[in-house]
């Protein structure tokens, strides 16, 4: 296969598949941590006007979603990259982190959340799951 291609494909890939563990993460949170009494977290809207009534223990899946979901993705990314397989991950790293500056600013969470957020589950993730695919080839 084209390396090209094959490195496009592995962008492509660690994306979809990352966002799929993030999703899928999200979706099962509630019913692990369920939410505040009376918060409605199944619309932006009534996510923005409850949470306030979130505990940090609320806040333990959203950084899980997004930290699992980037190191997914980005292993993904690395593992299918022909070559640069570090820089594929980390691309993938930026990808959700620009996704994860976009949800900061939609949603007022804490700051200590939102810190730890964009420190902590994107950047940090996608070096490690790249670091990971180079050691083990």
């Amino acid at each position: 296969m084209n390396p090209y291609l094959k490195n496009t494909f592995a962008v492509i890939a660690g994306l979809l598949l990352g966002s799929i563990v993030n999703m899928g993460l999200i979706t099962i949170s509630g019913s692990i941590i369920p939410p505040p009494e009376g918060a409605d977290v199944t619309t932006m809207e009534g996510l923005k006007a409850s949470i306030h009534l979130f505990q940090p223990k609320h806040f333990i899946f959203p950084f899980l979603a997004h930290a699992l979901g980037t190191f997914v993705g980005a292993l993904v990314a690395a593992f299918i990259a022909t070559n640069h397989k570090l820089k594929f991950a980390l691309v993938i790293g930026a990808f959700f982190l620009v996704g994860g500056t976009a949800n900061v600013l939609m949603l007022p969470a804490p700051a200590w959340f939102n810190v730890l957020d964009l420190v902590g589950a994107y950047i940090p993730t996608s070096y490690l799951a790249g670091i990971l695919i180079i050691k083990k080839n």
